[in-house]
């Protein structure tokens, strides 16, 4: 069935595009929400009749495509994975995995926007294409890392030799003579001594 869409649609198309759907996508969501017209005769002379708005929409569409692009080349996608032998991944990573990471960053980028030849199974930095405007080519970097490497390289040093160390200062400081209590015996012999020539 031939519709004429009235607005942007995911994985459909764009305002002003005649487009040949399902029937059932036409009567059950498109057409209800008015989110397309029937591409009859009439309501195609009346979307002539509007090319203006439509290119003016298309123009601004572009204009946010290439500023999304330009974006997009300073993201730093890092995702971090459990990692057997041989760098392979336990799993892949996967379109949805890059769209969540994305959306975490700020950009709302559908999993069927981002090109994938097949599932990531390794480790490494990738430059992955995504479908943002037909006219506008725009790409990310995707690191994909090791989750336990960065793990074990911000471990903090071990309790065991904290307490070490520590127990060393408190052995060093119990074995310092008390200058104190020494000068005050020293005092009191002398006193004795005294006492006895005296007598």
């Amino acid at each position: 069935m031939k519709v004429i869409l009235t607005t942007d649609v995911d994985s459909v198309g764009y305002m002003g595009e005649i487009k040949d759907v399902k029937r059932g996508l036409a009567r059950n969501y498109l057409l209800p929400k008015n989110l397309a017209v029937e591409a009859t005769a009439g309501n195609i002379k009346i979307w002539e009749q509007k090319q203006k708005i439509v290119e003016k929409h298309q123009i601004k569409r572009k204009e946010d495509a290439e500023s999304l692009a330009a974006n997009l080349t300073s993201v730093a996608c890092d995702i971090k994975v459990k990692v057997g032998e041989e760098g392979k991944l336990f799993g892949s990573v996967t379109a949805q995995n890059i769209s969540d990471e994305l959306a975490a960053k700020g950009f709302k980028i559908s999993k069927k926007d981002i090109v994938l030849d097949s599932p990531i199974k390794e480790t490494g930095s990738y430059d992955i294409a995504v479908k943002i405007h037909p006219e506008v080519p725009a790409s990310i970097k995707l690191v994909v890392e090791n989750e336990e490497a960065e793990e074990s390289a911000g471990a903090p040093a071990s309790e065991g030799a904290e307490g070490e160390v520590e127990a060393a200062e408190q052995s060093t400081e119990s074995s310092e003579p008390d200058v104190s209590e020494s000068a005050s015996e020293n005092e009191s012999t002398a006193k004795e001594q005294q006492e006895n020539q005296e007598s």
